[in-house]
């Protein structure tokens, strides 16, 4: 079972690679992310926010050899996609915050913009490009608790994330001119690490109120797998209950909108999505696609006490994504 870190932690050694004892997991973010070099690092900001009338993906990141930054936003009620993007060669310019929870992260290439600012009681989320504007507070409770883990694949490729999920929204969004409440839920994805070339991965993030507490979800699958560590874990109210088993993905690759299934020994959710996001790059040597299928959770899931709890109607995504990068 994978050890839970409750103190401050380098996630590198002296030479670069992989510190082993930063393997584990946490609650609250705790590794300093002391990359150093070039090749094969990956550093993001990944904000993924669902409201009553939108979803929005915001992403500021810095690949090494360029910069990939985007702004998405997804009308719920007509299924209009507006999507802005922008590569900076070598990501010049792009600010990226020195650890999860602390500083700023900052990028203006290509016509969008995107500032994410940590400020007492939250995120500050601002973005525009061209016909959309964001200003929203990602809430950060007192108390709330995060996932927090290494993937070791070696000593020379690893990955740190942190997957914050149901984090409190409120704000407002513009879009063509038109102004909407921005209330919901947001969830973070911040990743710091030396990625092998080709790899592919399952995402799954919901966020919602249930039986009046609040419940995340934040399940991985496919990246993780034969490394001893797993991202796995249900957020009740504030606190965090990691689950260290892997989970099994059922779900159709020539029907993406099709339910999926997420099932492990203390979870077994249901995702029907009402849309399907496709992204794809090829650039030869680089490229990726991403089916992002946004929807509704049912199911539940067991928390540490054993005590079985219902995850209907969180909001959220599922996805999978292959890469080469």
């Amino acid at each position: 079972m994978l050890p839970e870190i409750t103190g401050p932690v380098d996630l590198c050694d002296a030479r670069g690679r992989l510190n082993r004892a930063a393997v584990g997991w946490t609650r609250t973010p705790l590794h300093r992310p002391n990359l150093r070099g070039w090749g094969r690092t990956k550093r993001w900001e990944y904000w993924g926010l669902v409201t009553g009338s939108h979803v929005v993906g915001l992403t500021v990141s810095s690949l090494d050899y360029a910069g990939v930054e985007a702004v998405y936003v997804l009308d719920r009620a007509t299924g209009v996609e507006t999507v802005h993007e922008a590569t900076v060669p070598l990501a010049r310019g792009v600010e990226l915050a020195p650890r999860s929870g602390v500083g700023s992260t900052h990028v203006s290439a290509g016509g969008l913009r995107i500032e994410l600012d940590e400020v007492d009681g939250g995120t500050r989320l601002r973005a525009s490009a061209p016909g959309v504007e964001l200003d929203a507070l990602a809430a950060r409770p007192v108390g709330h608790e995060s996932l927090g883990v290494v993937v070791p694949w070696s000593d020379r490729l690893f990955q740190y994330t942190v997957k914050d999920v149901a984090r409190p929204l409120t704000g407002s969004l513009t879009v063509a001119g038109t102004a909407y409440d921005a209330s919901g839920w947001a969830v973070l994805d911040h990743g710091r690490g030396r990625w092998p070339y080709s790899l592919t991965w399952n995402w799954a993030a919901g966020s919602g109120s249930v039986d009046g507490e609040v419940r995340g979800l934040q399940l991985g699958g496919k990246w993780t797998e034969d490394t001893g560590s797993t991202e796995n874990a249900l957020l009740l109210g504030t606190r965090l209950h990691k689950l260290h088993d892997e989970v099994r993905w059922d779900y159709d690759r020539t029907d993406w909108l099709r339910p999926w299934r997420i099932h492990g020994d203390r979870l077994d959710v249901t995702f029907t999505p009402f849309h399907e996001r496709v992204a794809r790059t090829n650039l030869l040597v680089v490229a990726s696609e991403t089916h992002q299928c946004f929807g509704q959770f049912t199911g539940w899931g067991i928390d540490d006490a054993g005590e079985r709890v219902s995850l209907d109607g969180l909001v959220g995504w599922a996805e999978e994504a292959r890469n080469r990068w």
